[in-house]
């Protein structure tokens, strides 16, 4: 799974808490010190911020409520965070969750979208929707194209790119075949290349 980095989340690469400075911190919150709890907070925020906005892409009207979620989640898990690791990838490992539960809610209720006629495009020479996500200067682009598709292809192919799920793993989360999850990628690609190609997103 694809973590965030140090300077997503909100930090330098200088002045990187230690693990003793992390249990210092969990255990200040757990007390309820306000102090603690609006440092654990600052600490993290933006960098969850981030990255809600760019999984949720373009539902921004639900990216409060999900790092909302995230944080309850975070200080109600808190008493069970050992330091084996650093906070920022404890944290983080609660917003992939989070993010995978999104997914896999709304893919388990929208029914296929009948695009057969978008078959033919699967072998189309055009960028790959994880080939674009390398390149900064396909990235505005690329965020314009995601944004444009409809819920099921936007939310399948960040889950299954940017999160690095498997089909596999896709399937087994929201009670659909392998195949069907296959066969909703081979479309979603084929409806990113096609916008990509033809410029039809806003």
């Amino acid at each position: 799974m694809q973590q965030l980095s140090r300077r997503e989340l909100g930090r330098g690469e200088e002045g990187e808490p230690s693990l003793d400075d992390d249990l210092s911190l969990v255990a200040a919150v757990l007390t309820k010190d306000r102090k603690a709890t609006a440092k654990f907070v600052g600490r993290f925020a933006d960098g969850l911020y981030g990255y809600v906005r760019s999984r949720l892409t373009p539902r921004y009207d639900e990216v409060d409520d999900l790092v909302q979620e995230i944080f309850l989640a975070a200080w109600e898990s808190l008493s069970n965070y050992q330091g084996s690791g650093p906070l920022h990838a404890w944290v983080m490992g609660i917003a992939r969750h989070k993010i995978e539960d999104y997914y896999r809610a709304r893919l388990k209720v929208f029914e296929p979208i009948d695009d057969s006629h978008h078959d033919q495009l699967v072998s189309a020479v055009v960028p790959e929707f994880h080939q674009a996500l390398e390149h900064d200067e396909m990235k505005a682009k690329t965020r314009g194209v995601l944004a444009s598709l409809p819920e099921l292809y936007r939310l399948a192919l960040i889950w299954r790119y940017w999160e690095q799920a498997s089909a596999h793993e896709m399937a087994l989360k929201t009670g659909r075949t392998e195949k069907a999850i296959e066969r909703l990628l081979a479309r979603a690609r084929a409806e990113f290349r096609e916008r990509w190609n033809h410029g039809k997103f806003a």
